[in-house]
């Protein structure tokens, strides 16, 4: 749900009712539907943070019978404190809760969501000051052409301490464009099939940039043309996805 850019803030009861809509379309269709209340910019939650308690107030209050919806609280905070971001976490939190007690909710991490990488930091910040609220996570973000070795590391040793769901990251550059890395993208999704650690691409789109993973103008098509209309990347995840997981699954 973007907030600004053309969004949320622009016609409230709207938006609310077409995310809602589309969480009802995930669940016909067997999936989870992770809501995602997305301030990349301005990189201050804070700033959102009374429009962040309406709308959260009304989605989790609309679809707390289900066991399929996920909340993402802010998505890429940046340029702020941990300090500032809990804080954020712990007014929102509590919102969800009221009519939501066990929906997963997931916190983003300072630096874009990188754990506080991309800005410098680590994630002892928040293994020092975690998040006070049960049934939590936090949110690591990574794009493989731009963010390798470092960042892989850096997660790995924050995943021995912090609950981690990899709510966005890009087989490409972090603009979202160039080429597509398969090198660092399959040591990515390596390491979190290792780590067990669940991760959504971006993405699930026909935008004009490597990322997407269909072709531009397949979503305005007049029929279904198979693996025809995917991208580079959008290959690269079906070959990947098609390989069942391990997992235990109780």
């Amino acid at each position: 749900m973007y907030v600004q850019e053309d969004g949320y803030e622009t016609n409230p009861t709207m938006f609310t009712n077409r995310v809602n809509t589309l969480v009802d379309e995930a669940t016909e269709r067997g999936m989870y539907a992770l809501v995602d209340f997305h301030t990349l910019t301005p990189g201050d939650p804070m700033y959102n943070l009374d429009r962040a308690k309406t709308f959260f107030a009304a989605v989790a209050a609309r679809n707390a019978g289900k066991n399929n919806v996920i909340y993402e609280i802010t998505n890429e905070p940046n340029g702020v404190s941990w300090s500032t971001i809990k804080n954020y976490a712990e007014q929102v939190i509590p919102v969800i809760r009221a009519s939501d007690p066990d929906a997963v909710v997931i916190v983003g991490t300072r630096g874009w969501s990188s754990l506080g990488v991309s800005e410098g930091g680590n994630s002892t910040e928040v293994v020092n000051n975690p998040v006070n609220a049960s049934n939590i996570m936090y949110a690591f973000h990574f794009y493989a052409a731009s963010h390798r070795d470092n960042y892989r590391a850096e997660l790995e040793r924050a995943a021995a301490r912090l609950p981690v769901f990899v709510t966005e990251f890009g087989t490409v550059t972090y603009t979202g464009g160039g080429a597509v890395d398969t090198a660092s993208s399959t040591a990515w999704l390596d390491l979190l099939d290792r780590l067990k650690i669940s991760y959504a691409n971006w993405t699930y789109s026909d935008a004009d940039e490597g990322s997407a993973a269909f072709r531009p103008g397949t979503c305005y098509g007049s029929t279904y043309a198979g693996t025809a209309v995917l991208t580079e990347s959008g290959n690269f995840m079906r070959n990947r996805i098609r390989t069942p997981d391990n997992f235990p699954t109780s």
